[in-house]
């Protein structure tokens, strides 16, 4: 409680408001310029790595997950991410334990230019259940930020679970999750690039970008130079903050 902004328990009506408690500033420090992806949020990091061709379980894992029916292929779906010759396409799945601080801040500097949402399922994410349950985090609801960074293409998801249907993005006035108008299987599109905005929305590094109502799992999709390295290992936990990789 001595890291919230508001120390005093009485001061949130419920659960749900102290999960979702704001920090005070300097109580996680952003990690120095030498990183280009950092933690968006208090979590366990669960798997990390880079996309070859031969990792076809992978590959159709991401194209569920980001674009269903958007290509033919792992090679054309990578194809259309990877944006610069000479890129992979790296991911990382962060997962949010119902303690930890349930908001969730920009990884790096970028620009969403496009909403995905997928309404589906709400079954736990814990690690053991994910391990359990087939391609999991392809059936639960989640919302999907798409857009570029100085390298190419960069994508942020949010992974709902049980209880946490709501998923909250702070610039994203449109989106409705766990609502009944929309049906399992299906997905909405949302573009943030206008006839007045051609580029979409800016985020900077730590910018607060959204929330969840209780723990859940973040997943980056990116492209990114080969020279490009995790500085964590799967299972550290790690803090909003802290460095995920550098080149």
């Amino acid at each position: 409680m001595k890291e919230a902004a508001v120390e005093d328990l009485h001061h949130y009506r419920n659960l749900s408001e102290f999960f979702r408690r704001k920090l005070k500033p300097q109580a996680r420090p952003v990690s120095g310029l030498h990183s280009v992806v950092r933690n968006p949020s208090d979590q366990s990091l669960e798997v990390l790595g880079v996309h070859v061709q031969a990792a076809h379980r992978l590959c159709w894992i991401l194209m569920s997950w980001v674009a269903p029916g958007a290509a033919s292929s792992c090679d054309s779906f990578r194809n259309q991410l990877v944006t610069r010759e000479g890129n992979e396409l790296y991911h990382c799945v962060i997962y949010l334990a119902p303690g930890d601080y349930h908001c969730f801040h920009s990884p790096t500097d970028w620009t969403v230019s496009h909403r995905r949402h997928f309404p589906g399922s709400l079954m736990s994410v814990n690690p053991g259940m994910a391990r359990w349950i087939k391609e999991l985090f392809c059936h639960n609801e989640r919302v999907v930020l798409t857009g570029d960074w100085k390298h190419g293409f960069f994508s942020l998801t949010a992974v709902g679970a049980t209880n946490v249907g709501s998923i909250r993005i702070y610039f994203d006035r449109d989106l409705h999750t766990n609502s009944p108008r929309y049906s399992k299987g299906s997905y909405n599109d949302f573009s943030f690039v206008t006839h007045t905005n051609k580029e979409g929305v800016p985020m900077r590094k730590g910018e607060h970008l959204g929330e969840f109502n209780l723990g859940s799992t973040i997943v980056l999709i990116f492209e990114a130079p080969k020279d490009f390295n995790f500085r964590l290992k799967a299972g550290q936990k790690i803090r909003f903050g802290e460095a995920l990789g550098s080149l």
